[in-house]
Order: structure tokens, then C-alpha cells, then sequence
């Protein structure tokens, strides 16, 4: 009985360019991504868990109605929507740039990195306000039934079953593990968009001196850009649980 060897040039890809022709920095771009998909899954996992345990939660409404510079107006959510739109449009400046990557256009790649740095700082900057607000700013406070505003000194969590305004508790409207989970994921997401808006930097300095040039493509600004993008999408996520639910 004869047996036929197996040719050691066979192809198992004929329809062109192979889709598993992929560089091992990508691909390990896309572990580290799912890993860290992993861990903000964890995190809104729980918080959802937590959330939907509870018959009393926070108004999102209430919480997030304030503007830089807008006094007592009340504008639910408008300013996290611009943090929204900063961040989306800072996703948009990075596709843009991988594009001109591609077609090995500097200047291009130049102008749109910059451009994202910028959003990612101005979103840095919305999330630092925000959160110097709700820990030193005014707050709703339920005093006799209605709400009243004051400029408070807050002893524990400003989302807590109480705060302290002069030596005085009053009742706030959420439990205090609603902003123990608020602090934690949108500190841990805004690190990620500190992260990002440092290795953009580097990415700009390298693309500035050439390197990208002298190597004959621009991959590692298409793997910044698997970061950034990453980013953005767990903002959805984020902007979800907290500030829609």
C-alpha cells in the first residue's frame, strides 16, 4: 500500500492577501485590549449587580444637572454629553490619522495625532472639573422635603446616605457605594485616557522625527489608534451605567 507525501510548499490561502497575515504587535495589542476588557467588565459587572439589588438608587438627573459657570442651572447631563462628544471627536481625529498614516502622508499624521492629544486633554480636564464639583462644590440637599443647594464640606461620600454641612447631617438621595463605584471606574477609565494621550505624545515625537518614515509604514500609529479607540468604547459602557441607568 503507497502513501502519497504531503508537497511541504502546499498553500492553505489562495484568495489573495492571507487574513491571518497580521503583525505580532497587533496581535498582541488585541490580547492586552481583551485583558483589559476583562477588568472593566468586572468592574460594571459588579456595579450592575450592586445597582439593580437596590430599590433606592441615585438620580442621575439630579447628581450630574451641573455647568461650569452656569451657577444653579439646571442642565441634566449636558456636561457629560460634552465630555461625550470631546472624546468621540477625538476617536474621529485618530481614525483620520491612521489614514494619512496609510498613505505615508506626515504632515498628515501631524496635524490629526495633535489634534487628539488636544481632545484627550480637554477631556482630562471636563473629568477633573467634575469631580473637584461633586467632592467641594454645591449639592442638592433634602432639607424639610425640598431640595436646597449648599456649598458643602463633605465628610464622607457626597453620594452617601448622609452629609455634613456645618456639623449638621442631612439625607442625600443614593447610597454611598454609588459614588465609591463612580470614583473608582472613571478614575480607572481616566487613567486609560491619560495613558493613551501619553503615548500619542510619543507616537507624535517619533512620527516628527521620522522614524515612521525610515521604517516604510506607520503600524504603530494604526496600534495607538487600537488603544484609543478602546478607550472610547468603554466610555459608552461607562456613560451608561452611571449617567443614563
Amino acid at each position: 500500500m503507497s502513501t502519497t507525501a504531503m508537497p511541504t510548499n502546499t498553500k492553505w490561502w489562495n484568495g489573495g492577501r492571507s487574513p491571518f497575515n497580521i503583525s505580532y504587535g497587533k496581535v498582541m495589542m488585541w490580547y492586552f485590549l481583551m485583558s483589559d476588557a476583562f477588568t472593566f467588565g468586572a468592574f460594571l459587572i459588579s456595579y450592575g449587580t450592586l445597582r439593580f439589588s437596590q430599590n433606592h438608587w441615585v438620580d442621575p438627573n439630579h447628581v450630574f444637572n451641573s455647568f461650569p459657570f452656569a451657577g444653579h442651572s439646571n442642565l441634566p447631563l449636558a456636561f457629560v454629553s460634552l465630555m461625550t462628544f470631546i472624546l468621540i471627536f477625538s476617536s474621529v481625529t485618530m481614525v483620520l490619522a491612521v489614514h494619512e498614516g496609510h498613505n505615508m502622508n506626515k504632515k498628515g499624521v501631524e496635524k490629526y495625532m495633535i489634534l487628539t492629544i488636544i481632545g484627550g486633554l480637554a477631556f482630562l480636564s471636563c473629568q477633573a472639573w467634575e469631580w473637584t464639583h461633586l467632592l467641594t462644590g454645591e449639592h442638592a440637599v433634602w432639607v424639610n422635603g425640598h431640595v436646597e443647594y449648599w456649598n458643602t464640606t463633605v465628610s464622607h461620600n457626597p453620594f452617601g446616605p448622609e452629609i455634613t454641612i456645618n456639623g449638621q447631617e442631612y439625607a442625600t438621595p443614593g447610597p454611598i457605594s454609588f459614588g465609591s463605584y463612580f470614583f473608582e471606574i472613571t478614575g480607572f477609565h481616566g487613567f486609560h485616557v491619560f495613558s493613551g494621550v501619553i503615548i500619542n505624545i510619543i507616537m507624535l515625537i517619533k512620527t516628527r522625527m521620522g522614524h515612521f518614515e525610515q521604517r516604510g509604514h506607520y503600524e504603530m500609529i494604526e496600534k495607538a489608534g487600537l488603544y484609543w479607540h478602546f478607550v472610547d468604547l468603554v466610555w459608552v459602557f461607562v456613560f451608561l451605567c452611571f449617567y443614563l441607568i
